[in-house]
């Protein structure tokens, strides 16, 4: 079976969904024989866009498989032997109404109606999809994502003294403004993974925040990142899935995530779960982290096994599932 996976114009600043895919496709069987196809442009511009779908065009194969953000080529291929996959349908919920509804139809409802199927990493995903968008459940398939096998148990030493904090994203989102607001009264160290703005940059300023940025980092780096830290901080407000709970919970790094969906399912019994709009919840989580050592222990152990349900391997196996069904 030959399979074109399709991915937007490489950037260092978004590459979480190449990192993802390129995790899965390693552990595709020898049935498999895969053509990464690699959008010539970024995804700017109706003209632009025009050439990066003529270009997938061209290299389709026995299955084509769009893996994220470039929704919009999904009319230029096959479409019974086409998936796509939505991480999330946070693009439309911004507050400009005119970029709402051009997102909505063209990486949305068009792309939806030009496949033979979605699939989505959590099911919070699928009924976000369904309350916004005509279309069959029985098309959308939850299929999780995965940790790459080089998040491995690292054993540290919890510092209380002054713990590392290690947040991970600055988007909007990612909630860091509380995040500051909540451990300002508490000795530690924030280590941010991403670019910060200047509200971001002025809160810490005000707020005395000992911290340290890192941004266009490797892989590796990111590893030795969650390896160095005491505790995770993921307290988004919006996610489509929450990798970074289970990257910490393979590491063995106690993890404090938001008690929504879907964090709420994926971490399980495996972090510390609070509301990400209470900063004071907020702030009582990191506290009561710093001091429970038996709290802490059983998160660890929780996380080391709920990290085995999102291997490249289990991941692997059920996308195969969908491309046999399709090739039939």
């Amino acid at each position: 079976m030959k399979l074109s996976l399709f991915y937007r114009k490489p950037s260092p600043q978004y590459h979480s969904i190449e990192q993802l895919f390129d995790n899965i496709s390693c552990k595709y069987s020898n049935n498999i024989k895969l053509k990464k196809v690699y959008a010539k442009y970024k995804s700017k511009g109706f003209f632009k866009r025009i050439r990066i779908g003529f270009q997938t065009r061209k290299n389709q194969s026995d299955i084509n498989h769009i893996t994220g953000d470039i929704h919009f080529i999904a009319p230029f291929l096959k479409k019974k032997k086409t998936i796509l996959t939505i991480h999330d349908i946070g693009a439309i919920k911004s507050s400009n109404l005119i970029k709402n509804i051009i997102l909505k139809l063209f990486w949305f409802s068009i792309p939806i109606k030009s496949v033979a199927y979605i699939t989505v990493i959590s099911e919070f995903t699928k009924i976000e999809i369904l309350k916004n968008f005509n279309i069959s459940p029985e098309k959308i398939i939850v299929i999780p994502n995965c940790i790459s096998s080089k998040y491995k148990f690292k054993k540290k030493s919890f510092n209380s003294s002054k713990p590392n904090i290690l947040q991970i994203g600055t988007k909007k989102n990612k909630n860091i403004l509380r995040i500051i607001e909540a451990i300002k009264d508490i000795n530690c160290k924030l280590l941010i993974v991403g670019k910060l703005n200047e509200d971001q940059k002025l809160s810490l300023h005000k707020n005395n925040i000992d911290y340290e940025v890192f941004f266009d980092i490797s892989d590796n780096e990111l590893i030795q990142l969650y390896e160095n830290t005491d505790i995770v901080s993921f307290v988004s407000t919006y996610e489509g899935f929450g990798l970074p709970v289970i990257e910490a919970n393979a590491v063995g790094r106690v993890v404090i995530t938001s008690n929504i969906e879907p964090m709420h399912t994926i971490a399980a019994n495996a972090a510390y779960k609070v509301n990400p709009l209470d900063v004071n919840e907020i702030k009582k989580g990191v506290e009561n982290l710093i001091k429970d050592s038996a709290l802490r222990e059983m998160l660890i152990k929780n996380g080391l096994t709920n990290a085995k349900k999102y291997t490249a391997k289990a991941i692997a196996l059920q996308y195969e599932k969908l491309y046999k069904e399709l090739s039939l």
